[in-house]
């Protein structure tokens, strides 16, 4: 008897065993179930933020990081964004401070800047934009649904979870309008995927917003082109020195520049295309067309006249020898030596000599030796007001 209720005992402890482990690894089970949901809901997402310089950028990465997104910045380069370019070339002014304004946000937030080179992949937006041009030759549209497209292939190969614009409607005429908001998510491919904090009130909430990793009560409602909101935001977060708001920093808006970039593809022929210098040389001097197959640029002071140096390989150029004048170079095909005489001229104008009877210059050629040449300086009233571009 004694022996079979030990038994019945022992058994009944290894039910009561049994239960215990069972239970323990349920626990286990659960805890760590829990533990797991916990990570994932508290692990730190994160963002590429488009940055173009401007306050608007500037605001809506602070924004996230503001809500503990790590974030990372993206600037693309298309070459005609360069800012400080024209500023850090000319001699005068030369007391403004002179800066990248995409490395400048960056540090301002302490955060990483990728700057992308897409300068030949951008061409077919501003030769053949589906959406048509601005105002003057800037593709907006087109511009921002591959920027946001470059962006989103650039979230999938690094791992990050979403895409944020300082976008805010009514602000553009042409891309930040509400019925153009859907398209540049649709066609971009990011869909749900983009974000714009400054202005996602006034949005169908993205799935950052949807899935909790950004509070949207914690976003705005900007709307329209008054940026006073912007600059009170930027008060209250200590940020300043910025960018001046609603400034831009794209060279196709810009009428002048887009008539020289007209003029210029309107005489490439067949080959309508640009490259690197021309977009440089086209914020630099004046342009003139005498003839309809070249064209002159001719520095307007000394820090123009330096950088044209680097170019003197590449064109036939006019420099004044006798007297201090501008640099010339000479863009375009076919070029006679009656050619070379009238650039010769329009150079001996705008040169310290512009009332002598005659003015030495000298006469550089690609492949050539410099030679000398005596002119007469054109009058103020023979430079035609249809030559200059």
């Amino acid at each position: 008897m004694a022996v079979f209720s030990h038994t019945n005992h022992r058994k009944r402890g290894g039910v009561v065993l049994d239960k215990y482990r069972n239970d323990a690894y349920n626990a286990h089970f659960y805890t760590s179930k829990i533990q797991s949901m916990t990570k994932q809901a508290q692990k730190q997402r994160k963002a590429v933020s488009l940055i173009s310089g401007g306050l608007d950028s500037l605001l809506a990465t602070k924004a996230m990081i503001e809500q503990g997104i790590h974030v990372e910045g993206i600037n693309f380069f298309t070459g005609f964004c360069v800012e400080g370019h024209t500023h850090a070339i000319r001699k005068k002014k030369n007391s403004k401070p002179k800066r990248n304004n995409s490395l400048w946000v960056a540090e301002q937030l302490g955060i990483k800047l990728h700057i992308v080179d897409i300068v030949e992949e951008y061409k077919d937006v501003v030769l053949n934009p589906k959406h048509g041009y601005g105002a003057n030759l800037n593709p907006c549209l087109d511009c921002k649904i591959f920027m946001v497209r470059k962006a989103h292939e650039w979230i999938a190969e690094h791992d990050f979870d979403f895409i944020v614009t300082g976008e805010v409607i009514g602000q553009r005429p042409m891309s930040q309008r509400r019925e153009t908001m859907p398209i540049i998510a649709a066609e971009s491919g990011a869909d749900e995927l983009l974000l714009r904090p400054l202005c996602a009130q006034n949005l169908p909430a993205t799935k950052p917003e949807k899935e909790g990793w950004v509070d949207r009560e914690k976003l705005f409602d900007f709307s329209g082109r008054n940026r006073k909101p912007q600059m009170a935001l930027a008060e209250k977060w200590k940020l300043d020195d910025y960018a001046q708001p609603a400034g831009g920093c794209c060279f196709l808006t810009d009428p002048n520049y887009s008539g020289k970039m007209k003029d210029l593809l309107g005489h490439r022929g067949e080959n309508r295309t640009y490259e690197m210098d021309d977009i440089m040389l086209l914020k630099i001097g004046r342009h003139l067309r005498p003839r309809e197959n070249f064209k002159v640029i001719v520095s307007r002071e000394e820090g123009e006249t330096r950088f044209l140096q680097g170019y003197k390989k590449q064109f036939t150029y006019v420099k004044t020898a006798s007297c201090n004048g501008p640099l010339t170079l000479l863009d375009g095909s076919d070029i006679s030596a009656e050619d070379i005489y009238i650039a010769a001229q329009i150079t001996a104008r705008y040169s310290q000599g512009r009332d002598e009877d005659e003015i030495t210059v000298k006469i550089g050629r690609p492949g050539e030796e410099e030679r000398e040449l005596q002119v007469k300086p054109l009058g103020a009233d023979e430079i035609d007001k249809s030559w200059a571009l």
